[in-house]
């Protein structure tokens, strides 16, 4: 196929040219232009994380000017310590072409955007989906908790205690000593019981961002800015590295809306999370399909993958 017949079969609505990623500097380039929405893939970009993950792009052919027209979408698949995460960004036609051909392990947690959902329940049964308010702050919004609350940096000797908290609403919690050294977690106590706490799910110092998460106050202790404390030691402590640091909140939620949004954090996204569950439960139609693809394009460098009008 010549570049000319390439960019004919790019044209078309219906096909889409697949590639692997392997270079983190163009993966990089890609999660930039959407550092709020990306910033848990910028996090898998760290070395040691790298090597867990498998990226995919349908779109452009790899190395040609064609990427980049609007009818892209990225595909990141990791692994790790608190199991299988799928991360979706782009245009909802080319994410189809990847979730085809590439939907990754059988049971993982999916995150998306609110116009990828049609096409993600294709192929997946998405449990318990919620959309969130991805919220973002940096050095220069930050207004640190004025409440006198004393809270503290919570180390991995103490996971159990960490873990019994987080259980409170039935909810398994199970971090590791280790996960919890390598993060920053702040607690507070009541009468020396945890009764409040937050965390990360990513510190990323290369990429400059983190993700502030897990943020939980026991039932009978709500209402009393302990979670607002202790985000903000969690904020404080994550803008000495980072230049921008994010979180995600139940739109429902509003006390927890706006006690962010005292801290400096202002909304930028909406997207769509949960557990997820592929459809084709033994892996054979999207093997039969990639086998196609890569078939249809043989000479292009990529798998060429042809979409079903919806």
């Amino acid at each position: 196929m010549t570049v000319v017949e390439r960019r004919a079969a790019l044209e078309r609505d219906d096909e889409f040219i697949v590639t692997q990623l392997r270079n983190r500097d163009e993966i990089r380039t890609l999660l930039e232009t959407r550092r709020a929405y990306t910033a848990y893939a910028l996090g898998q970009l760290d070395p040691v994380l790298f090597r867990l993950t498998d990226w995919w792009i349908a779109g452009g052919h790899a190395g040609t000017t064609e990427r980049g027209a609007g009818r892209d979408a990225l595909l990141l698949h990791s692994r790790g310590g608190l199991g299988n995460a799928t991360f979706a960004l782009g245009e909802s036609g080319a994410l189809e072409a990847l979730l085809m051909t590439h939907p990754g392990p059988r049971q993982t947690f999916l995150t998306c955007e609110v116009h990828h959902v049609d096409t993600v329940t294709r192929y997946f049964d998405l449990e318990h989906r919620q959309t969130m308010i991805r919220m973002i702050l940096t050095a220069e919004d930050f207004q640190p908790s004025a409440d006198e609350i004393e809270v503290r940096r919570l180390t991995g000797a103490e996971a159990r205690t960490i873990n019994s908290l987080y259980r409170t609403d039935g909810v398994p919690s199970y971090y590791s000593p280790r996960q919890i050294d390598e993060s920053v977690y702040y607690g507070a106590e009541r009468d020396g019981r945890l009764v409040s706490i937050a965390g990360t799910h990513v510190i990323s110092a290369a990429s400059g961002i983190a993700v502030v998460g897990n943020v939980y106050t026991h039932p009978q202790f709500r209402g009393r800015h302990l979670a607002q404390a202790t985000t903000s030691a969690v904020t404080s402590r994550l803008l000495r590295t980072c230049r921008e640091v994010v979180l995600s909140v139940d739109p429902a939620n509003s006390p927890a809306v706006r006690a962010y949004a005292r801290l400096g954090y202002q909304e930028v996204a909406r997207l769509v999370e949960g557990a997820a569950v592929r459809r084709d439960a033994s892996g054979v139609a999207s093997t039969m399909r990639r086998i196609a693809a890569r078939l249809r394009g043989r000479g292009v460098g990529g798998e060429l993958v042809r979409v079903p009008a919806r």
